[in-house]
């Protein structure tokens, strides 16, 4: 597939890197000359220097031959401009990222076939993990019926040390399945010899009617927030307060600049906004952290973010969520007690990644401290899985099957369990063996 990616910024480095890994054929096309070299330098694919809105820097990028367009420069116009330079060379299919709203109805009129928010992506995984007690993840595959929880492993947790095997073995009605690790930025995808660590980044699947059991074994709560304090006036900050005050949860936002204090509190009035600085240890205990469920720091900067969060946990806010610009960063903050973390990078790559690889594969997610990915997949008449166990498949050590769907019905497989046409599976693999995974389809 030849694939055209206007924007070489967060979502666009990401998703070229991604795409090209897998042997796509990606052209990316960056107006910032510095910006332009170093996704040269980073990524295996050919890289222009130029204006994605320019039909001749298009035309340069072969666009006119391509099966996919992606805009998704910090610029709508610019973005709004490439898709109808697409249109008029009736590209197949083409992806958007648009912020303003107002704007959104105007492209989706040119035949935009995704219209993508970062923010608004970001946002609803805020509010899903803010409704989900004390997970780092909540995901959900085969129409909900099958959730993926991902958490941190607490030092005093009685199954530090011993091997999933063993805890299976001992744990009492044991119903669902660890299906990775991540440890020190490494993921591994786990095996019944998988050793559990202290500061571990466990995802686990588990069917839904199962989930407290999930939430008790890692010794998590799954009361949802009733007060959630966010820290910073960004874009993002806003949109997340007031999707959590719309659905009744008291929300305080704090941001230092009095001028967009006043702008919030006029546009979110069922938010309640406090000029001052989202770090300091006076300015969170007089709005009563220590009473709070969440706290989520989402501020501009990342190492504010990282300290507002911090502070707040220090103070004694139940669950605390960063956001993080630079993902690279996460996997080095392990152990330091924050909970959760969030990227609108992935956020919106994760839909992007969905809309690409539509067909056989249902769902794609990726991971801000791992380079995993879930994929949900049919498989098709011609799977060389059809009539085998899992035993029988011998899959990769890079690669796991964590979930099937079988018509209306959906549970967590065992290793006696047999593939059928029509299957969906939710398989974790890494990116050297998901073109393997995608076989499973036939």
């Amino acid at each position: 597939m030849r694939i055209v990616i206007v924007g070489a910024g967060a979502v666009g480095s990401y998703l070229a890197e991604k795409l090209s890994y897998e042997g796509q054929d990606v052209v990316v096309i960056e107006s910032d000359p510095e910006r332009a070299a170093a996704a040269q330098s980073e990524i295996d694919c050919l890289v222009i220097n130029g204006n994605g809105a320019s039909a001749k820097t298009l035309k340069k990028a072969g666009l006119g031959d391509s099966d996919l367009l992606i805009a998704v420069s910090s610029s709508d116009a610019v973005n709004v401009l490439a898709c109808a330079a697409g249109n008029q060379l009736k590209i197949p299919r083409k992806v958007a990222r648009v912020e303003d709203p107002q704007l959104k109805a105007e492209v989706e009129a040119l035949g935009v076939d995704l219209v993508i928010d970062p923010g608004e992506a970001a946002a609803r995984e805020l509010v899903l993990l803010a409704t989900s007690g004390d997970i780092a993840e909540k995901i959900e595959f085969a129409d909900g019926q099958l959730v993926l929880l991902g958490a941190y492993v607490d030092s005093r947790a009685p199954f530090v040390g011993k091997t999933l095997a063993d805890l299976r073995d001992s744990v009492e009605g044991w119903s669902w399945l660890v299906v990775a690790v991540v440890r020190h930025g490494e993921t591994i995808i786990a095996r019944g010899s998988t050793t559990l660590e202290p500061h571990d980044h466990v995802l686990m699947m588990a069917e839904r009617d199962k989930i407290e059991d999930g939430y008790k074994w890692l010794g998590l709560s799954s009361a949802p927030a009733e007060k959630v304090i966010v820290l910073g006036g960004t874009r993002l900050a806003q949109l997340t307060s007031k999707m959590l005050a719309d659905r009744h949860i008291h929300t305080i936002l704090i941001e230092p600049d009095m001028d967009r204090c006043r702008l919030i509190a006029e546009e979110l009035p069922g938010v309640v906004t406090v000029c001052g600085d989202p770090t300091s240890p006076k300015v969170l205990k007089s709005e009563g952290v220590d009473a709070t469920d969440t706290v989520m720091a989402l501020t501009g900067w990342d190492s504010e973010n990282v300290l507002g969060a911090l502070v707040a946990k220090s103070l004694g806010a139940r669950e605390v969520i960063a956001r993080f610009t630079n993902t690279e960063l996460v996997g080095m903050l392990t152990g330091l007690e924050i909970d959760a973390t969030v990227s609108s990078r992935l956020s919106a790559a994760n839909e992007i990644l969905r809309f690409v690889r539509r067909g056989v594969i249902y769902s794609v997610v990726t991971f801000s401290d791992s380079d995993a990915e879930a994929i949900e997949l049919e498989v098709g008449p011609k799977s060389p899985a059809i009539g085998k166990t899992l035993a029988d498949l011998k899959l990769p050590h890079s690669m796991i099957i964590g979930g099937v769907q079988r018509g209306k019905e959906a549970f967590v497989p065992r290793g006696t369990t047999e593939i059928a046409e029509g299957d969906h599976l939710i398989v974790i693999t890494l990116p050297e063996a998901i073109a393997k995974a995608e076989k499973l389809s036939g």
